[in-house]
């Protein structure tokens, strides 16, 4: 076996959504690997948190950060202007900044339903077109969009959510597919329920979080570490042969049956 299938050494990765929950799990998975990593949030204070503990972590690798509102496409080119200051293109982008806001359809204002689009797909579109030609300084590099189970099926995250997340979905095999020739691979992971801040209030239901363990047939919640390792394996050189490919990590809950 080759070890460095299995290793990031010497690849630059940026990271969206970057400062806390699956974001930070990811960066501190792609270091683990020997990346070094690119950190962007909107929450200044967050992200220097993230950051600093990283940099405690992982000694030997390089962290920097950049506050950045990536639903802002003004913010957007200023990320992308920084991460090509580095000089080194760029491997990997992991498209992991999101949002909801979740209510009945009809009580959704234009505004609203519209900035859940902004965020949640607008952004790793425009994204992953800025980063193209950094991307394609290198033989081999990859994208990794962070969808939802909400893309493949209703769940109460409000409809503008699915929707967005259902379009990253098929962003990403129209991406893989015609940027294939420019050795760019284009997966995504698509998360059910995961033990983060976003999440933390609903599941303290212990009614609510009864139901979702019921239609989960692992039989509990999810770590922002397990969609991480997903992140990462994709990522790697090993899995250089799968593109377009959307890995529900759900514990099953998409295959759930009666």
């Amino acid at each position: 076996m080759d070890p460095k299938r299995w290793r990031l050494d010497g690849q630059l990765a940026l990271i969206t959504g970057g400062s806390a929950g699956i974001g930070r799990a990811i960066a501190r998975e792609l270091l683990g690997f020997g990346a070094d990593v690119l950190l962007a949030a909107r929450d200044a204070a967050a992200l220097e948190s993230a950051r600093a503990e990283l940099v405690e972590d992982f000694p030997d690798r390089e962290v920097q950060a950049f506050v950045a509102d990536v639903a802002d496409d003004e913010q957007r080119r200023e990320l992308l202007d920084w991460v090509e200051d580095f000089g080194e293109g760029l491997h990997i982008l992991v498209n992991n900044a999101g949002g909801n806001l979740s209510k009945a359809t009809n009580d959704y204002t234009e505004d609203e339903w519209r900035q859940v689009f902004e965020i949640n797909l607008f952004s790793a579109f425009e994204l992953s077109r800025y980063a193209h030609a950094l991307l394609t300084r290198h033989a081999a590099s990859s994208i990794v969009n962070v969808g939802s189970v909400s893309g493949s099926t209703h769940v109460r995250t409000g409809s503008p959510y699915g929707m967005s997340k259902a379009a990253m979905h098929q962003m990403t095999r129209n991406l893989a597919v015609e940027w294939a020739e420019d050795g760019i691979r284009v997966n995504a992971v698509a998360p059910w329920y995961i033990r983060t801040r976003r999440t933390s209030d609903k599941l303290a239901d212990p009614d609510y979080l009864d139901e979702v363990l019921l239609r989960t047939p692992a039989g509990r919640i999810g770590e922002p570490e397990e969609v991480a390792a997903a992140v990462a394996f994709l990522c790697l050189p090993a899995a250089a042969y799968i593109t377009g490919e959307c890995i529900a990590v759900d514990g099953g809950f998409l295959r759930y049956g009666f």
